[in-house]
This record gives structure tokens, sequence and C-alpha cells, in this order.
């Protein structure tokens, strides 16, 4: 069945509102593709324009950002972070509860790195897959990270640094690393050193009108399957940008990011980061340490999360490593991530071919969207392979 046929088959049967794909090797683009419907509420096509909400696939942007100024010598991976903000320079580990569920802190064991951000190592977590943190914020009064409140950011940590892997907000904190070192918002440096030069024009921290009559609806799966369009987001004023999850864009210009990597860092003659950076940024970086596995503590929000199951999961520089070839087609030390609005990304450096998928909806890791995109990983493999 081809790619078209895959993606226009999941629309007609309502697994996806409406759904963009777009797959590259390094010569190229090789797919692209719009279907269905923007949202379920109107009838505004999908195109390879529509604007989304990519969360979490904002982070491998910001810790590009931040290689280049390890790059720079302005940062360093392993030595202690600049003394920016308490919560990192004097982190607190959640300890437990007292009787009356007043959280018990006490000083962490040692230094926050920051390769301890990148790995998400540092002890920082997500209150929808830790219910310590959930219950923790709650008893100590803080603002929701949604507040986009700095306060938001200074959780005590749920382990000592390098002790275990959890997925957090750790990259929200390179965010403001790269804040603080630059001296320029991140929105600025990401347009002058990553976004602008690559002419990814359709990826930022804010919408213009524009942009937003070409913005997808995120739908909300019921829990009789079917989806149901949700308002569009309210902005709101940031005490900070969300370096680990604020950006909008297009798949097209993510697939140009993409291919920068799968380039080494350079893309039309644009280098962003050397050859050797991007080759660290894909290696093992946690060791034997268990990664990638997270249960819910917030059903409409994300489902449990397991990609590979039975397979083991690491983490690089920015994103989830496969040491294993993948079920669908991609190599050993491919590397990937998504965003909780059902967009997913990955990239083979082995067989040189990168692919994005985005689709708006709610809770993370759906199970069709999911199983949508690996069909459309294999008839990638299948098209690079005719």
């Amino acid at each position: 069945m081809s790619i078209d046929s895959i993606l226009e088959q999941a629309v007609t049967k309502g697994d996806v509102p409406g759904i963009v794909a777009a797959a590259t090797t390094a010569g190229g683009p090789i797919y692209q593709g719009a279907f269905g419907l923007r949202s379920l509420a109107d009838d505004a096509p999908m195109s390879l324009d529509t604007v989304f909400r990519i969360a979490s696939m904002t982070k491998a942007i910001t810790c590009v950002a931040a290689m280049q100024l390890v790059e720079q010598g302005k940062l360093s991976l392993d030595v202690p972070l600049p003394d920016i903000d308490g919560a990192l320079s004097r982190p607190l580990v959640l300890t437990g509860f007292d009787a009356a569920g007043k959280p018990q802190l006490r000083p962490a064991n040692g230094p926050i790195t920051l390769k301890h951000l990148m790995t998400h190592t540092a002890g920082f977590c997500y209150e929808q897959w830790n219910p310590d943190l959930e219950r923790c914020v709650a008893a100590l009064g803080m603002p929701q990270m949604a507040s986009g409140k700095r306060a938001a950011l200074r959780m005590p940590l749920m382990f000592d640094p390098g002790e275990r892997w959890e997925y957090g907000i750790n990259i929200d904190w390179v965010g403001r690393l790269v804040e603080e070192i630059s001296g320029q918002t991140l929105d600025a440096y990401l347009e002058e050193h990553i976004t602008g030069v690559l002419g990814m024009t359709n990826t930022g921290f804010a919408v213009s009108p524009e942009q937003r009559a070409r913005q997808a609806t995120v739908h909300q799966r019921e829990a009789d399957g079917s989806l149901t369009p949700q308002p569009f987001e309210t902005p709101t004023e940031r005490e900070f940008l969300a370096g680990g999850g604020g950006l909008y864009s297009t798949a097209g210009d993510y697939l140009i990011f993409l291919e920068a990597l799968l380039h080494g860092g350079s893309r039309n003659g644009v280098r962003v980061l050397k050859p050797e950076t991007v080759a660290l940024m894909g290696e093992n970086h946690i060791g034997e340490l268990p990664a990638g596995v997270l249960k819910t503590n917030n059903p409409p929000l994300t489902n449990d999360v397991d990609f590979f199951p039975g397979q083991p999961v690491r983490w690089g520089l920015a994103y989830m490593l496969t040491p294993e070839p993948g079920p669908n087609g991609r190599g050993a030390g491919s590397v990937t991530w998504a965003g909780i609005f059902n967009t997913y990304y990955w990239l083979d450096p082995k067989r040189g071919v990168a692919g994005v998928v985005m689709t708006q909806i709610l809770p993370f890791a759906d199970h069709k969207t999911v199983a949508l995109y690996g069909a459309f990983e294999r008839g990638v493999y299948q098209l690079i392979g005719a």
C-alpha cells in the first residue's frame, strides 16, 4: 500500500482528524503529504503549511542551541551549572511527606550538570508521570507550568542528579541557560542562530494572525474512540519561553531541521553545528540506565508511554536513542522523540533518513496515531528500498 493510501485510509476511518507527514534523506525530501481536516469542527483541509503546536519536539532545537554554546566554550557538559537560579545551583530533593502532607526536602547529593539536564537524569520530572511531584507541587502551592511563571520551574528534584532517568522539565532549564549565557531571549537566539538561518519561517514561540489561520486544532480522544475538537489555546504573558515545549512549527520546517542534522549540522551551506557535535548528541549518555517508559497519572493528558516494548532505550543529548533496529525500519542508533499533541519524528543516521508525522490529539501516545506513525515509517523505508 502506498504512503498516500495509508494516511488517507487513517483519516477515512476516523483514526486521526487530519495528518501531515514528511520524510527526507540527506539528498532532500522524498515524501510530503497532507490528508484530512485541520479541525473536525469545520472543513478547512490539512495542507503542507498547516501550523502545529509541536510541544516537546521543541527540545531538540533548544538542545542544539545549547550545544552551539558548548562549541563556543560558553557552556560545559560535565561541570556544575552556572548559578542562574537556586533551583539549579542549590537543588533540593523530595524525600517524602510528613503526617500533615508537608513535603520533606533535603539538599541534593551532588551538583546538576548540563548533561544531566539534556539526558533527563537531573531529577526534574513532569507531574503527569510522577504522582509524588504532583502532590508536592500542590502542597507547596506552586504555579502550573502552563502559567508561564518562572516559579513553576523551581520544583524540587525527585531523585539525586545522575541517579536515574525520568523525563521532565529539564530542557526548559536548558532554554533558560541559553538565554542567560547568550544575553538574548530564547526566541531571538533561535531566530538568529538556528530557525532563521535554516529558513524555518513558520517556527516560533508565537503565531501571527496569518499562521493562526493555518493552525490545526487539538482534538481530545474520548473513551469511545471519537475525537472532540478543543478551542485554540489562549496566549498568556510568559515570564520564560518554554525551551522544553513552546514552539509552533510545520512538518516542512521541522524536516529542514532534521535534514540539517542528517548532514552533520549544515544545510544549503548554513552550518548550525559541527559534525562531531551532532555525532556526540546521538550517542548514549546515560550508560545502562533504563529510559523511555512512563506511567501516567493523568490519562486525559497522556497514556502510558513505551514506544519500543521489550527493547532497551537510552538517551542522547536531546532525544531518545534506540540502540537496536526498530520494528518499522529504522536502523540501530536512530534518535527520536515527540510532542504531547501526538507529533513525532525520527532520525536514522545509519540509513540516512528522517521523518516527521504531525497531528493534534490528546492524550499523548495515542494508540491509533502511534500505529499510523509506524505504518508511515514502514512506507518510507519501502520507498527508499525501492
